[in-house]
């Protein structure tokens, strides 16, 4: 029994339900800043895993290279890859928003690598699935590109989800 009632799941989780949406209301001032704080720690924190694992991995690849002293275009992609990986964290962290166009081009180039390293051992129609994947989420860029362009947010917008309660006017 819960508060006198019969215990029913729905009755426990409707309870339970309405007493965190209840504190979430209630959640203001320097709990609300401490959370935003800890949020914010951890998407740095994550970002500079991010960032240290794709320079390590960089790193590794140019060894490799220059160990093999032989440099081939699928490494050239790799490498590339590694870059907009870096340059999508710099975004991020500049604008406070995640560019959903450049995972887009990340997965482009790692098609086309994959197409670049493995073009004698694919079938003719894996070949075609891999070019149509390519066309598909180049098509996919250009229509959030033209989106952006042509239905933008309003200016206020952006900021809507990161400021705290109090401040917004």
């Amino acid at each position: 029994m819960v508060d006198g009632q019969p215990n029913h799941g729905k009755t426990v989780i409707v309870t339970v339900s309405s007493y965190f949406r209840a504190n979430l209301l209630v959640m203001t001032g320097k709990t609300y800043q401490a959370s935003r704080r800890l949020l914010k720690l951890i998407e740095y924190a994550g970002l500079a895993i991010i960032t240290i694992a794709t320079l390590i991995a960089g790193a590794q690849e140019i060894l490799r290279m220059v160990d093999e002293r032989l440099v081939t275009l699928a490494d050239l992609l790799l490498l590339f890859i590694y870059l907009e990986v870096v340059a999508m964290v710099a975004v991020y962290l500049d604008s406070g928003k995640l560019p959903v166009r450049m995972p887009l081009y990340i997965a482009i180039v790692a098609l086309a690598r994959y197409l670049a390293l493995d073009i004698k051992n694919i079938d003719s129609w894996e070949v075609i699935a891999v070019a149509a994947a390519i066309l598909i989420l180049a098509g996919s860029a250009l229509l959030i590109r033209y989106g952006k362009y042509r239905f933008p947010f309003p200016e206020g917008d952006r900021d809507q989800y990161r400021e705290p309660p109090d401040k917004k006017e």
